[in-house]
């Protein structure tokens, strides 16, 4: 997770970074995704090995643009042909027709985790959103998601996910005493109130570079953070720490746009990425977990330990059929309570 996600989900007409490239020729296809070390080490796990074994040219494009992958399919001038999308936009994609159903045939479901796989996607890699801080600047650790909103017990600015997406409204629930189990469908009116009790002290973070700057820094030494960003702070810097407790997952999601001119050849790249050695290789590089279940033996206990697949115990599954269903209110309400 490397970019700033949602900008283009709510803006259709927001043009697309970087040179446009196509895909007519069979010979190749185009994947596109989020940019950053997350698409570098997509293309090193499973471009180059697909390209190598098959001889199909894979093109890298991005940063994913969801107005234009719609825009696309109406037109029918498809030029992108397998691409990262995020959970929530995968399910409404599918119930809008914007996707190739996943030809099994092809590629092995079996091996696939059932939870981040339907007739129309597979699974990229799965995350946990997690609470991170920096006990260097804060002298003490937070245990759960009310301590970010505990500010006398722990001063400061506190970082959360600027966009409306899964997760942020969660942890407001979670830290006001809704059970696990309870949280959908969600309360929003006491979700923003539990908000607003902290709202002056938030420092939003759009993109995952600015989130590990920010715990890094101590501006703002506790948050919600992609759980590969904590560990890569991690690795180079001390007192940094993680709190695994009611850790939020949820999947990107590998689709392929309604009218490909090169299905065939993205289907024979979807069962490359979703293999468990490339998935395994994946995970090495970016401590996101496999969404191969047999993908996570083939690294070694160290490497297993940080991936959010070792930690279910209280582990909660954000509900994307729910969020799929309330996109458009839910991020209208959101926006409109940031600008306040």
């Amino acid at each position: 997770m490397n970019v700033t996600r949602r900008t283009v989900l709510y803006g259709a007409g927001l043009s697309l970074l970087g040179a446009r490239v196509g895909s007519a020729a069979t010979n190749e296809i185009v994947f596109t995704s989020w940019g950053g070390t997350t698409q570098d080490a997509q293309k090193k796990a499973w471009a180059d090995p697909f390209q190598k074994s098959s001889g199909i040219r894979v093109r890298m494009d991005g940063p994913t643009d969801y107005g234009k992958l719609k825009a696309m399919v109406d037109s029918g001038n498809v030029s992108w042909d397998v691409v990262d999308v995020e959970g929530d936009f995968a399910v409404a994609a599918a119930k809008q027709g914007l996707l190739e159903p996943i030809d099994f045939s092809v590629v092995d479901r079996t091996q696939l985790d059932p939870r981040f796989t339907s007739d129309h996607y597979v699974g990229s890699f799965y995350y946990s959103f997690v609470l991170g801080f920096n006990k260097t600047a804060l002298g003490k650790e937070p245990k759960s998601w009310a301590d970010l909103f505990d500010t006398k017990g722990f001063s400061g600015k506190r970082t959360f996910y600027k966009w409306s997406a899964p997760g942020v409204l969660e942890i407001a629930l979670l830290a006001d005493g809704v059970p696990a189990d309870k949280l959908y469908p969600l309360d929003l009116d006491r979700a923003f109130k539990k908000l607003d009790t902290i709202k002056s002290d938030i420092v939003w973070w759009n993109g995952g570079a600015q989130s590990q700057q920010l715990l890094a820094s101590g501006e703002a030494a506790l948050g919600q953070f992609w759980n590969g960003r904590v560990f890569a702070v991690q690795k180079d810097q001390e007192g940094i720490g993680i709190s695994w407790n009611q850790n939020l997952t949820a999947a990107d999601l590998l689709v392929v746009p309604k009218g490909t001119k090169n299905k065939a050849e993205a289907m024979k790249f979807l069962a490359v990425a979703t293999a468990a050695k490339p998935q395994a290789d994946m995970a090495a590089a970016t401590d996101y977990a496999p969404i191969n279940t047999d993908a996570a033996k083939l690294l070694p206990a160290n490497e297993r330990a940080t991936l959010p697949d070792q930690h279910t115990d209280g582990q909660i599954n954000l509900d994307m059929n729910y969020w799929a269903d309330h996109r458009e209110d839910i991020g209208k309400r959101w926006y409109e309570w940031q600008a306040k």
